[in-house]
């Protein structure tokens, strides 16, 4: 039975005893890591690429990548640790000897194995959607957490049901009064006081949606987000729909039974669905309604990203969280507020699209390179991008061989096998 008992102790007394906060217990775990790791990897990989006899090109552009990927999978696996470490001890309200070291290591090795094996945030648009979900649901569940258009639109998505207005005090005094008729009249009469609540079935004192019970509730946020979702795609391809109306009126039906359309829907109606009854779930597991429930409910929720997989809308998203969380620390002074860096952050991301989108086509995403050709009438692909290949990007890789022709009046050189031009 020890290994079913529980300590009361708080995550500083048993874990990170060197620092009470538990952020800046996860950041210096981080940084100790980060350095044991880069002198971990560094000789090894250096050592490896002169057994191998690497050429200079992979000390260029391989050499420092690789480093680095290895170097944040034992950073992740550290500092991740002591992440979880602290979010069960609140969910648990304490320790129990599977969760101090099993129950916190499990999802911080499955991340850090991830991110090692290269289908981290970048290359896996759920996992990234999960995590930024989670971080959003818990700003969104905090007091002051959001404002503005993404406070709305989370509160339209998920509904006020899920933003907390009950008092501490209120709900102490109703966990109190349950417990002292459980004490009274036993399970049963538990039960009964919590289920009484609802007349149209179970619903928990702590759930918000009064006219529902809890499974209802879930049921009925997936139906209206997936109609939301369908008709949204439904309207988008509207415009395309009447153009071949005329010539291929056959198309037309697709544009009601087009499998996007059911994607679209079932990632927004099961998004919201498994947030709402895992939040239900959470309220009647631990008997409160604690804003920690929305990072279990969010991660969980970010899974139906297999609907409708979209790399863009999860980096979106994410940088989107990134900007939020940042102007969160210069609101309480841990970051440092750089004027203008907006617009500084704007032109650079900018230039670099640009860069690619001149030296290496091949590493610039395709609806980036199909909105500039939108955006200058095809005229981004006549650039004469065979004297680009001598800077080592294969610039002219993608555009087949293609030598754009030449008026020799206003030309210094011609690039060989250049068609000319006659005035």
């Amino acid at each position: 039975m020890a290994a079913l008992s529980k300590i009361p102790h708080c995550c500083y007394e048993v874990g990170h005893t060197w620092d009470p906060s538990c952020v800046q217990a996860a950041v210096d775990i981080a940084k100790g890591a980060l350095e044991v790791s880069f002198k971990i990897y560094a000789p090894l990989y250096l050592i490896a690429a002169v057994l191998r006899r690497r050429k200079k090109d992979y000390y260029l552009k391989r050499f420092l990548p690789e480093i680095l990927w290895s170097t944040s999978f034992l950073t992740a696996n550290g500092s991740l640790y002591i992440v979880f470490f602290c979010i069960l001890r609140k969910l648990l309200g304490g320790f129990y000897s599977w969760s101090a070291g099993f129950g916190s290591a499990l999802p911080a090795s499955y991340i850090a194995i991830l991110l090692e094996r290269k289908i981290f945030l970048l290359s896996n648009p759920v996992l990234l959607f999960c995590i930024t979900a989670s971080l959003y649901m818990f700003f969104f569940r905090s007091k002051d957490g959001l404002k503005g258009f993404s406070f709305s639109a989370l509160k339209f998505i998920v509904g006020k049901e899920e933003i907390p207005t009950h008092s501490v005090a209120g709900e102490q005094t109703c966990a109190r009064s349950l417990e002292r008729a459980a004490a009274l009249g036993g399970p049963s009469i538990y039960l009964f006081v919590l289920l009484s609540r609802c007349k149209k079935g179970p619903r928990h004192r702590c759930c918000k949606h009064y006219q529902d019970n809890c499974i209802s509730y879930c049921v009925k946020g997936f139906v209206r987000m997936f109609s939301i979702g369908y008709l949204i795609q439904c309207c988008l391809k509207v415009p395309s729909a009447f153009r071949h109306m005329l010539t291929k009126p056959s198309r037309l039906p697709s544009l009601f039974y087009n499998k996007e359309n059911f994607q679209l829907g079932a990632f927004l109606g099961s998004f919201v669905s498994i947030y709402k009854g895992t939040s239900c779930l959470l309220r009647w597991l631990r008997n409160i309604d604690d804003e920690l429930h929305a990072l279990i409910a969010g991660f969980l929720a970010g899974m139906s990203m297999f609907f409708y997989k979209s790399t863009s809308i999860s980096m979106y998203l994410f940088s989107k969280l990134v900007e939020t969380m940042y102007f969160k620390g210069i609101e309480a002074g841990h970051f440092p507020y750089f004027p203008h860096a907006d617009t500084v952050l704007y032109a650079i991301s900018t230039a670099i699209c640009f860069q690619a989108a001149v030296m290496e086509v091949q590493n610039l995403r395709p609806t980036y390179w199909k909105f500039l050709l939108r955006l200058t009438k095809g005229r981004f692909a006549l650039m004469n991008r065979q004297l680009l290949d001598v800077f080592g990007t294969q610039a002219s890789r993608d555009f087949k061989g293609f030598v754009p022709k030449l008026d020799p009046r206003y030309t210094t050189v011609l690039p060989p096998g250049g068609d000319v031009q006659l005035g």
